[in-house]
């Protein structure tokens, strides 16, 4: 049974659409079984069909939906080619995955055969190495089942058909809405003309009235020359007045359709928050914890591209929460706390925006464990990080690359996480900010728009050249004169609310060419304070323009990702305008600084950079998982080393110095797990990294490469190349 309403909703309609696949595309195998891309149709549709029953936790669907998908795998594979006899088969196992969907969408259970019939369940495939095959069980012999459910007694009086819900492509939702904002865009435009008709009017009057007085000839003709003037201004009046009119029947249009496609869009976060409860359970549960999950502002909704780009970030917050900051019972209960801990994820929302917040009541962030992997990351050096606040230097967490875990596995420690959680943030014209107390637990609180379709632009001029500040990053602006503009630690600053502000020239931070970065600033500048977080930065500029309502157009390849920029967008008056990313302009800006101070180190740095490559040891007997292992390492810049197990591997240790080691488990002489442990027991190999991967993945498997001394854990279903490069990037240090 599915209780939640909205996911029972969402779950009959694609449940539906998948069956409805599927069922056509057995049809079709039927004429056509070795069709590659049909194959690859059903493939997707049973996968994905599992995925669903997965995540909802209807075992029963997912076990089916497993088996059908296991035969057409082995079928595109060409690893068991489909005979007439097996598809035959698997409508039989398609109308019993059908019973099991209806079962779990219906408040009185499906028809379905008992335990003790000869069911089509007990014949679902399971995948064998690469074989999978669909045959009875031992001793048993398939019967033929009706291929259809049951259908009950038509009502006496039959109701009136009606479709409840369309199924609309987002692409074309996507697309209306892009169209509704090149609609806004018009109506600016129409804007800018009824001012020029102004313009004109007002010119116009002032050369009629000039004429008129010198005019003093009373002659008929020249009696009419004089009216001539009226009665064109009367005409540029008539068409000023319909122009006015048009313009404010469509400014009415375009708000009531942008009004209503963002409404066919909202959605209620409680989309996204249902997927969490059973991930917390399950991920308290692998490691021994007790926790759950609070939600609250579940029924805020916001558009539907929100919930797609936040469902990732929301996992990464939730997911740390419990590997970091969720304390295991015992030692909850020698701290005074309860056994169980508790994730709340909360929503609240503030006019245009909402306020997504992550907290949890564990162990909150160490001060003393991010210094010592800021000192020995090399992000900064000892005196820097003794003079930084408490605030700033929680921050650090958001850096590439950057984790406190001294165990890497799928879950946490490979130190991209939160950094990719910043970076989606920041994206979707949002900020993150976090609070943490020691020992009581931490909070990240991510303030995101309501809607991305339009953006309002602060615009700016810099350079000579004209750029946008999204307004909800804009604190305050003001004039300020050379007199306001004081030194402090080297760096220009200005007072806002009797507090210094750091600033600096936006020309500078955009690098824009000498000649207009030397021009000499104007006695009064703009001074724009945009904050991200607790963070503000004054930004100097030539001129304070005005405020506009755009479409950001993306940057698009080859421009996939320029600093400072985050978009480009057309203004009403056809001007194109750069939108600039704010959290961009203060990296930019602490990057100068440090500049300034370190030059003598930046110049070490530079010449560190171009060392010679870093050596890994590569310890793997399969001869094709070796090879495309060694590629995807000396791809990520890296040379290889190659062992073919735990043997051959300490010869090669023996022999010459080593970055890292990235070996198999499972290995003929010696495994994965021998080495390391011998690895461990010598003391110059003390702090050598070593990286398992492994088709091992369950919890005990990870337990054990841990108490032999690795220090990450990749299991090969999950196996990505970024994944075994970011991990490489972190644990070796140059």
């Amino acid at each position: 049974m599915i209780e939640d309403p909205e996911l029972h909703r969402l779950f009959k309609a694609e449940s539906a659409e998948h069956l409805a696949h599927l069922d056509d595309g057995l049809l079709r195998l039927e004429k056509t079984p070795t069709d590659q891309a049909l194959l690859e149709e059903v493939f997707r549709e049973s996968h994905s069909l599992k995925g669903a029953a997965r995540m909802l936790g209807l075992s029963r669907i997912e076990t089916a939906a497993h088996g059908l998908e296991g035969i057409f795998n082995a079928a595109r594979k060409g690893e068991a080619p489909l005979t007439p006899e097996t598809i035959e088969h698997m409508n039989t196992a398609l109308t019993d995955l059908r019973q099991r969907v209806q079962e779990a969408l219906s408040s009185e259970s499906a028809t379905v055969p008992s335990q003790d019939s000869k069911a089509p369940s007990s014949t679902l495939p399971r995948e064998q190495g690469s074989e999978a095959t669909l045959s009875p069980a031992p001793g048993e012999e398939l019967e033929k089942v009706p291929t259809t459910l049951p259908v009950k007694p038509a009502p006496a009086v039959s109701e009136p058909f009606r479709i409840e819900t369309v199924r609309v492509e987002t692409r074309k939702l996507d697309d209306l809405l892009t169209q509704v904002g090149e609609l806004s865009v018009i109506q600016g435009r129409a804007q800018h003309r009824l001012a020029l008709m102004e313009e004109l009017l007002e010119q116009w009057a002032a050369l009629a009235h000039g004429r008129n007085t010198r005019s003093t000839v009373p002659s008929t003709r020249h009696g009419e020359e004089r009216d001539a003037p009226l009665r064109f201004g009367g005409l540029l009046n008539q068409a000023r007045d319909v122009l006015f009119d048009d313009n404010a029947r469509l400014e009415s249009t375009v708000n009531l359709l942008a009004d209503q496609v963002r409404s066919i869009r909202l959605l209620p976060l409680s989309s996204v928050f249902a997927l969490f409860p059973r991930m917390v359970r399950d991920l308290a549960r692998e490691q021994g914890k007790e926790a759950e999950l609070a939600l609250e502002g579940g029924d805020i909704t916001v558009d539907k591209r929100i919930l797609e780009e936040m469902k990732d970030p929301l996992m990464h917050l939730i997911r740390n929460a419990i590997d970091h900051g969720i304390e295991p019972p015992a030692e909850r209960e020698q701290l005074d706390k309860p056994r169980g801990g508790t994730v709340r994820l909360r929503a609240v929302r503030e006019n245009t925006s909402v306020l997504l917040e992550v907290s949890d009541d564990g162990r909150g962030l160490d001060p003393v464990a991010i210094r010592q992997v800021a000192i020995k990351r090399g992000l900064h050096d000892e005196g820097t990080l003794d003079a930084m606040p408490p605030a700033q230097l929680q921050q650090l967490i958001f850096m590439a690359g950057f984790s406190t875990s001294t165990y890497v596995t799928e879950l946490s420690g490979r130190g991209v996480g939160l950094d990719v959680v910043r970076v989606n943030i920041e994206r979707m014209k949002g900020s993150i900010h976090l609070e943490s107390a020691a020992g009581q637990g931490l909070t990240m609180q991510l303030r995101l728009p309501l809607s991305l379709a339009t953006t309002r632009l602060l615009l700016v001029s810099a350079g000579g050249r004209l750029y946008g500040l999204p307004v909800e990053f804009v604190h305050t602006s003001r004039r300020v004169h050379e007199k306001d503009i004081f030194t402090l630690e080297g760096r220009p600053a200005v007072l806002l609310d009797g507090q210094p502000v750091i600033a600096a020239r936006l020309a500078d931070l955009l690098e824009l060419p000498a000649e207009e970065r030397e021009a000499a600033p104007p006695d009064t500048q703009a001074c724009i304070v945009i904050q991200t977080g607790d963070e503000r930065l004054g930004l100097l500029a030539d001129d304070l323009l005005a405020e506009e309502e755009v479409v950001p157009k993306p940057l698009g390849t080859p421009l996939q990702r320029v600093r400072n920029v985050s978009a480009l967008a057309m203004l009403g008056s056809g001007e194109i305008c750069a939108v600039l990313n704010p959290a961009d302009l203060l990296r930019s800006a602490h990057k100068e600084m440090r500049s300034v101070e370190g030059g003598v180190r930046s110049a070490e740095l530079a010449i560190q950079t171009e060392e010679v490559k870093a050596v890994v040891l590569l310890v793997e007997d399969s001869v094709l998982i070796r090879a495309m292992e060694k590629r995807i390492l000396e791809d990520g810049g890296y040379e290889v080393v190659t062992a073919v197990d735990g043997v051959d591997a300490l010869n090669a240790l023996s022999s010459r110095p080593f970055a890292a080691v990235v070996s198999d488990i499972v290995m003929p002489n010696m495994d994965g797990l021998a080495l390391t442990t011998r690895i461990r027991a010598e003391p110059r190999h003390k702090e050598l990294p070593v990286i398992l991967v492994t088709t091992l993945a369950s919890d005990e498997d990870k337990r054990r490469g841990l108490d032999a001394g690795a220090n990450a854990y990749i299991p090969k279903p999950s196996f990505d190349q970024r994944v075994l490069l970011d991990t490489l990037k972190r644990l070796i240090v140059r």
